[in-house]
């Protein structure tokens, strides 16, 4: 090929693709976005709503949405709102919170495709909309991997409780090496009333709860309630941390008794109300057994008061008998998908029945452990309905 038909060839194909360009920047202005938005009705729906013109007749609208949390796969979902096809068009869908509810603070991304008769396509930027409780007018407060939001009660209130969390941390830290590996925000409600507000579906007695996976804990606490509220914030931020530094693709489950022991070790000192269910169940042969307590705990409260008194000495005896190197240990086993059962024999040589074994000993006055039966339910008292 001669000089002169190289460069006739490379003017012909920067033509055809300067034709291209301008044919695919043309199509994409024939689609006009007019408005995009999110509406915000906490808690009970996030509605979305889009506005587009075009030179041809709108015919199809997607809108698509992800969920920012923790999380080893992208999820992204797809919605084909209704509309009524045109050259101008509206398009609108709201997303039921009573289907899949999402805690306060929450971000969502979104975007949409349109589509048009004449093969016409525009794909919208990303947005994000923060799933906030606007029905609050929330105070902020930061330090280091914490931050607190709170509505009422003083400077100071928020301080004492900032104080309290920042030591359930330096605690588990000191005792079992785990450390948050991403923030945690906290929403304080004035009062149990006020958070139940803010969720779907609540439990009577619910007084606060941890979203591990969206790094948000919301409690109730009144700042005449401020002891309380110490424990209970400490308490659903160990749960926090724990599942944190345990999240993994496998899908594994923590055995109940340790994911709540570590919660009630990250309050501090072991609570004696607690501690005098656990004597009343030695006395009366009414301990349950380790492996029953992997599972979710009875609803029954005095069944419940037991699983929570025994799953707080188990693991205060692992910490004091075997150290933090050891817990930690488990910990990672366990993250990376073993059994309750594979992991503690990895780490200690004994499984579920072993450590029930050794644990009993260590009591002063072992009982033999068995299933607890049915019993007359007691009303659980205010101070530990919130915690748990």
């Amino acid at each position: 090929m001669t000089k002169r038909s190289l460069l006739l060839a490379l003017i012909a194909m920067l033509l055809i693709t300067s034709l291209s360009m301008s044919a695919a920047a043309h199509a994409a202005e024939e689609i006009e976005l007019l408005d995009s938005s999110a509406q915000i009705a906490f808690p009970g729906s996030l509605a979305f709503k889009i506005k587009v013109a075009s030179s041809s007749e709108v015919n199809r609208i997607r809108l698509h949405y992800e969920v920012e949390k923790m999380s080893y796969a992208r999820v992204v979902s797809e919605v084909w709102p209704k509309f009524t096809p045109g050259r101008t068009v509206v398009a609108q869908w709201s997303w039921d919170m009573r289907r899949a509810s999402l805690p306060p603070g929450t971000t969502v991304k979104y975007w949409w495709t349109i589509e048009d008769q004449a093969g016409n396509k525009l794909v919208t930027s990303i947005q994000k909309v923060k799933f906030d409780d606007i029905r609050y007018s929330w105070q902020e407060m930061t330090e280091d991997k914490l931050t607190i939001l709170w509505y009422k009660g003083n400077q100071t209130f928020a301080q004492k409780l900032m104080a309290g969390s920042q030591e359930a941390l330096e605690r588990l830290a000191k005792d079992t090496g785990v450390y948050p590996e991403k923030h945690i925000t906290m929403y304080i409600y004035a009062n149990s009333k006020d958070l139940q507000g803010a969720m779907i579906f609540a439990r009577e007695w619910t007084g606060g709860t941890a979203y591990t996976e969206y790094g948000t804990i919301a409690i109730g606490v009144s700042p005449d309630n401020l002891n309380w509220g110490i424990k209970a914030l400490a308490h659903e931020l160990g749960h926090s941390v724990i599942h944190q530094i345990t999240f993994s693709p496998y899908g594994n489950v923590l055995p109940t008794w340790l994911d709540e022991g570590l919660a009630l070790h990250a309050e501090g000192e072991i609570d004696p109300y607690l501690e005098e269910w656990l004597k009343k169940a030695i006395e009366r042969d009414r301990l349950i057994s380790v492996r029953s307590l992997s599972s979710p705990f009875s609803a029954i409260p005095e069944e419940a008061y037991i699983s929570y008194a025994q799953s707080q000495s188990l693991v205060d005896f692992l910490i004091k008998s075997y150290g933090k190197d050891k817990i930690f240990k488990l910990l990672m086993i366990l993250k990376e998908g073993a059994t309750c059962d594979e992991a503690l024999t990895q780490v200690y040589s004994f499984d579920q029945d072993g450590l029930e074994k050794l644990w009993l000993q260590s009591l002063p006055s072992p009982g033999k452990a068995q299933t607890a039966p049915a019993c007359d339910a007691i009303i659980m008292p205010t101070a530990l309905s919130g915690a748990f």
